[in-house]
């Protein structure tokens, strides 16, 4: 049995083909097929409030290809979201109904909180110890996803309108940053001590230029320390010297700055980044729908 997760991102659009795998009474996915392509319809949606016809036409390439691949792959059940730069896209309406009649996909547009709950629902709380306090760190493209879970339960969660993209295209409001930094620090305040959890395909990166083990936690000076690094090149350099795709060449260093900001105002001292995200969540909400408990 095979689910399919589409992500429609500010930066890139994902397709995940996952294995679902049964064991007893529980079930689980293996990751079969990944693929990512960088629209960057954030810079459109940011700029102009609006998805360009270009960009609709690209888009709508990407939806026609992963459909065949998710009839190809005998899919059994997937599900598509759209978020940051679809929700403030003032067409993003017409285009999610465009998909439908073009490429079959059933698009849905969520809400910054909807957004959050889906990469939650990737159970990560379960591997968490539960005498331990952590603020979760999501940062995309377009906003930035804050949880604070206790004792293994959510207890706080909020969503800004800051990220990768909308930083590089200056549509990052200093209010918003205030509202950010005044949440952190309050949260700071009424749970001792904070860990730090982290997804986004930037700390993802970043996990691996920091040479980690899987299970590890990245300290927060050894983060500095790479962002202070990456900064020294100039964005040619990233790319040809580095290696960085060139997509994410740029939108790394705004996204090190959100990390770097939070963990400094929560007082985290060390980040996890366990490697998940919107796609591994939206499997597990199709696992939990098809066989509820």
């Amino acid at each position: 049995m095979r689910y399919a997760a589409i992500d429609i991102g500010s930066n890139a659009v994902r397709l995940l083909i996952a294995d679902i795998k049964q064991n007893g009474k529980t079930f689980s996915f293996k990751k079969n097929t990944l693929i990512r392509v960088p629209l960057r319809l954030g810079d459109d949606a940011f700029l102009d409030q609006e998805i360009s016809a270009k960009k609709i036409e690209e888009l709508l390439k990407t939806m026609v290809a992963f459909r065949n691949l998710i009839d190809v792959y005998k899919v059994s059940d997937y599900m598509a979201c759209a978020t940051s730069a679809m929700r403030e896209a003032v067409n993003g309406s017409s285009i999610v109904s465009l998909i439908k009649s073009e490429a079959g996909i059933d698009l849905e547009i969520v809400e910054g909180q909807r957004e959050a709950n889906i990469i939650y629902a990737s159970h990560i709380e379960e591997s968490l110890d539960r005498k331990k306090n952590y603020l979760y760190i999501d940062v995309g493209g377009g906003s930035t996803e804050l949880s604070v879970f206790s004792k293994g339960e959510m207890i706080a969660s909020r969503s800004f309108n800051l990220g990768g993209i909308r930083i590089l295209d200056n549509q990052d409001k200093d209010e918003t940053w205030a509202e950010m930094k005044e949440w952190v620090k309050h949260q700071a305040q009424a749970n001792k001590n904070l860990s730090g959890i982290g997804t986004g395909g930037n700390i993802n990166r970043l996990f691996k230029m920091a040479d980690q083990k899987d299970g590890t936690a990245v300290t927060f000076l050894k983060l500095k320390s790479l962002y202070d690094y990456l900064n020294s090149f100039s964005l040619k350099d990233r790319i040809n010297v580095l290696g960085l795709n060139q997509d994410r060449a740029d939108v790394i260093i705004p996204a090190s700055e959100i990390y770097l900001s939070v963990m400094k105002w929560g007082g985290v001292k060390q980040i996890f980044v366990p490697r998940v995200g919107l796609v591994d969540g939206i499997i597990q909400l199709l696992i939990d729908k098809n066989f509820p408990e």
